[in-house]
């Protein structure tokens, strides 16, 4: 028993092909970035995802050290971390 996925709410649509067009418009004006725009944005996001990951590591260290419990909270904040990271990281990138 296969469902078929539903269709797309005009709404939706409508505001897709909306973005896309301001989208365009924009690109038409100022054109396309510079290299060092790309590479500024590449870097921002990079710290991004790296400054969460390393407080995680940093508070599950001090956490497993104070508690006497190996690498247990290091490994949950680093996974934590990451996750925080990277889920800023793709909000950034898509409101871009």
């Amino acid at each position: 028993m296969t469902q078929e996925p539903e269709p797309e709410r005009p709404e939706r649509l409508a505001e897709a092909v909306k973005q896309r067009r301001e989208r365009r418009e924009q690109w038409r004006r100022e054109g396309e970035r510079s290299i060092g725009q790309n590479l500024a944005m590449i870097g921002a996001l990079g710290w991004t995802i790296v400054t969460p990951t390393l407080i995680g590591v940093f508070a599950g260290r001090w956490l497993d050290r104070t508690f006497s419990s190996g690498i247990f909270w290091t490994l949950g904040l680093l996974v934590a971390g990451l996750a925080i990271g990277c889920a800023l990281a793709w909000q950034r990138i898509y409101h871009e």
